[in-house]
């Protein structure tokens, strides 16, 4: 690829610019040069500096006005983060790891990271250096270590390789695999932050089931969750056909294969909506679908033939929360993956009737609420990994049917304007004369179904129905 860097990151000129007439020398490495390459566009750019990059970048940010944000002050590193009308931009900046480009890049993690670019020569391509093998492995699609050592520098990169091979891709070639087995136990060194960040990569692609099936055979899955451990060798019979861990992971294969089927516009925008956090709401469904039946092993009972789970979705919410608080998503997030996990049988049971009560439909609706749509999608990817010798063709349309009804009326209801309340805490105080408490919430819950389902239009139908909840008798 031939075409001007500066032509195809035109980000970059605010730095160049804002770095005219320093004596350091600055490259710009790795990442944004691979996407290069690639042709696919990037949004974070990282520079190896000679010498003292925390002080330049404070003084990019200053030039640049954009934010300074130190990452590392033993390692000398720090990040400059631009905001404009089309995107977020960061830029990172870091001391060279050895005495000179050709040293520090030898020193990085993965030979397709490590091309560099002196910004007094950007404007040429041919002028691109890197480690031997860099392009030939950018071309084969292969994720080839550095040396044997990168893991030991920074246990961080056995996660790193991973979320590669998700988002990009591409095969880790063997020795650099065996070398990540006989290092799986260093990553209990790193951060939950890092270890998070790199998991979500993995979770935001559209290779997860596949990346995440291969972490857990090398035994890298339950070294960052080990709760998923007591999945293992669960079996379920009945309506299902493998274990839970087995089922668990071929759930998150379907959720992913129908996420990237779906031809609804309205469906994709909903699903890559963030929700409290940097993660979408898709990347933090395929967790879900992960940990779903994560309370199984705990309430596993035999009741006559049968093997029953009852109150698998609470205990699993429980240990979801643990889980997520390990990891240290946002709290929306918890929140998030704990209701998914604890609400996922839902569109089960309105499965079970064959034309479920509108009020049964407007309490899924009012529990749920904007998640209403998720757990209808993940309920459909759980319903088709579930192939034991109970399951039948016409319960799985049936299913199906159900949650699409789900989803259609999730837009509809998108669609609808608010509604009013009939009667507020206030009225039940002023015009019946009650005293504030808990029961306010229940009254009001009951006279919004009542009003949903047309049973009341009015007030003083409103008012009629609290007085014969408060006073049955009359």
């Amino acid at each position: 690829m031939n075409k001007n860097i500066l032509q195809y990151y035109p980000a970059l000129n605010v730095i160049t610019d804002a770095l005219k007439g320093t004596r350091q020398r600055v490259f710009l490495v790795g990442g944004a040069l691979r996407h290069y390459y690639l042709n696919t566009p990037s949004i974070d750019f990282d520079f190896a500096v000679d010498r003292n990059a925390i002080a330049l970048s404070r003084q990019v940010a200053r030039r640049i006005k954009g934010a300074f944000v130190l990452l590392d002050e033993e390692h000398g590193s720090a990040r400059v983060v631009k905001n404009d009308c089309s995107a977020t931009w960061t830029f990172d900046f870091t001391d060279w790891r050895g005495k000179g480009i050709a040293e520090d890049l030898g020193l990085r993690d993965f030979t397709i990271n490590t091309f560099a670019l002196d910004l007094k020569q950007i404007a040429d391509p041919s002028k691109i250096l890197s480690v031997k093998g860099a392009e030939h492995d950018l071309k084969k699609k292969i994720i080839r270590m550095v040396n044997a050592k990168v893991f030991k520098e920074d246990p961080l990169r056995l996660l790193r390789s991973l979320s590669l091979m998700a988002t990009l891709g591409f095969k880790i070639e063997p020795k650099t695999l065996s070398q990540m087995k006989k290092d799986t136990h260093l990553i209990s060194k790193v951060a939950s932050e890092r270890i998070r960040e790199e998991i979500f990569k993995v979770l935001s692609s559209a290779r997860a089931s596949q990346t995440l099936g291969l972490m857990d055979k090398m035994g890298l899955l339950t070294q960052v969750i080990p709760q998923i451990s007591v999945m293992k060798g669960v079996s379920q019979g009945g309506f299902h056909h493998l274990d839970v861990w087995k089922h668990s992971l071929m759930v998150l294969d379907n959720l992913e294969k129908m996420a990237a089927k779906t031809d609804d516009a309205r469906i994709k925008e909903y699903l890559q909506e963030k929700i409290g956090g940097d993660h979408s709401r898709l990347a933090l469904l395929k967790m879900a679908a992960l940990l779903h039946d994560i309370g199984k092993p705990e309430t596993r009972k035999p009741e006559g033939k049968r093997m029953t789970f009852h109150g698998h979705e609470h205990v699993g919410a429980r240990i979801t929360r643990l889980v997520a608080k390990q990891l240290k998503v946002s709290v929306k997030e918890r929140y998030f993956l704990e209701d998914a996990v604890g609400m996922h049988l839902r569109p089960g049971y309105l499965a079970n009737f064959k034309r479920p009560s509108e009020k049964a439909i407007f309490r899924y609706f009012r529990d749920t609420k904007q998640e209403a749509l998720s757990l209808a999608i993940l309920a459909m990817a759980d319903q088709a990994a579930t192939k034991g010798p109970l399951t039948t063709l016409a319960r799985h349309k049936h299913h199906t049917k159900i949650c699409q009804m789900i989803i259609d009326r999730y837009f509809v209801k998108v669609q609808e304007k608010p509604k009013l309340r009939l009667i507020t805490g206030n009225d039940l105080i002023k015009l019946l004369k009650l005293k504030p408490s808990p029961l306010f919430g229940t009254i009001l819950a009951k006279v919004e179904e009542a009003a949903a389902l047309g049973k009341i239009t009015t007030k003083p139908e409103a008012l009629a129905l609290v007085r014969t909840l408060v006073n049955p008798r009359g």
